[in-house]
């Protein structure tokens, strides 16, 4: 282990554009590591309000400024990707805040694994605080591929992306692990899962039971797992194990087409908590923390007896998950329609409804304002009273 965080094992991750590295943080977020992704920390130490927002206007001048009163990061890009001395500038406005931030994250996680995701890991000096590096890698024709479909931009300007960021041969040559992320995500979680493994022991086979004589069955034996009127909710985490049964449920309780690799490709963006009734999948929630932001896009129970029972489990194991994250804020959106007993296990578990034009922190309004789903309303909850990136 590395001595600047003792007790920890810090995995530095980067990768060029589009490779896939917020995928294998969030993998490695499944798994157990508290993630922190460092390009996300400087977007908010810009915000209005955030200590970095003030040096900044200070030194390039209000012109940088979109009529919202943020900082246009097009209009700010637009200078230090063409000044070296301006990006040197900002540079040494934004990394010593990370840095502060990335340290007080680090000290104050429960989890022993840490993986930061950084574009400029190695460039930083971050790198040499790291137990071990990590390089995700991808084809250029994935990359562009990817840039076109999930930015929607064209092939020309995909291409002109790809081919403006610094030589990812360079990173891969410093590389303690790579993972190749061009054949499908199974293939990439079976890749960090061997890491994983690697890092933190792979647990011990429960032996098998021994073989039991038959028997018949008694009146017992054959009575519903959970009964009616006493139902006994367990939460798991789901894994790609359980990706066919996540999309049966939603699809069963929504009305949707998801297929099994629908819900692979989620886990590359959330998590998902299952409500079990026995061995009865009777909800499902898929959340994510991002920017120590807490976002809940996906809570659906069964109807009947269980219903109110796995909401109030389900909303509690997420606050709890979304703590271990270190999240400053919860947001669940709900459908419009859902069921009153489902708004109302919510509520009374300390959310409020809220819109996103409420929030007075730019950060939280603007994460509701990009996470918000269609035909939806917010319930909200403050899960810390201290802001790790609050106003100097």
């Amino acid at each position: 282990m590395g001595t600047r965080w003792p007790g920890k094992t810090v995995i530095g991750l980067t990768g060029n554009i589009a490779t896939g590295k917020s995928i294998v943080r969030r993998m490695l977020e499944h798994l157990g590591a508290f993630s922190i992704d460092a390009d996300g920390l400087a977007h908010r130490a810009m915000s209005p309000g955030a200590p970095a927002f003030k040096p900044i206007v200070d030194t390039f001048g209000r012109w940088i400024l979109g009529a919202d009163g943020q900082i246009d990061r097009e209009k700010l890009g637009n200078i230090v990707f063409t000044d070296p001395e301006a990006l040197r500038q900002l540079e040494a406005i934004t990394h010593p805040l990370i840095s502060q931030v990335i340290d007080l994250l680090i000290k104050r996680a429960g989890q022993k694994v840490v993986v930061i995701e950084a574009i400029k890991l190695y460039e930083s000096g971050l790198a040499d605080s790291c137990d071990s590096t990590w390089v995700v890698d991808a084809p250029k024709d994935v990359q562009v591929r990817r840039l076109v479909e999930q930015r929607k931009l064209s092939e020309t300007a995909a291409k002109l992306r790809v081919e403006a960021q610094d030589s990812q041969a360079d990173k891969l040559a410093r590389a303690k692990v790579i993972i190749n992320n061009g054949g499908g995500y199974e293939s990439t979680w079976d890749q960090v899962q061997r890491q994983w493994d690697a890092i933190v022991g792979v647990p011990e086979q429960a032996p098998a039971p021994a073989a039991q004589p038959a028997a018949v069955a008694t009146a017992a034996q054959t009575a519903p797992t959970v009964p009616t009127g006493a139902v006994a909710i367990e939460i798991q985490r789901g894994g790609p194990k359980q990706a066919e049964q996540i999309a049966s449920f939603i699809n069963k309780n929504q009305g949707s087409s998801l297929s099994r690799m629908d819900i692979l490709q989620r886990f590359g963006q959330k998590a998902y908590l299952l409500a079990m009734a026995g061995d009865q999948l009777v909800g499902v929630a898929g959340w994510q923390v991002e920017n120590l932001i807490a976002r809940t896009d996906d809570l659906i129970v069964n109807g009947g007896p269980t219903e109110e029972k796995a909401i109030k489990e389900l909303v509690a194991n997420l606050e709890k998950s979304s703590n271990e994250l270190q999240a400053e804020i919860s947001m669940i959106f709900l459908k419009n329609g859902t069921p009153d007993t489902v708004r109302r296990a919510v509520l009374v578990s300390g959310y409020e409804q809220q819109t996103a034009a409420d929030f007075r922190i730019p950060d939280w309004r603007e994460a509701a304002e990009e996470s918000q789903p269609q035909d939806t309303y917010m319930v909200v909850k403050r899960l810390r009273a201290d802001r790790v990136l609050k106003p100097l």
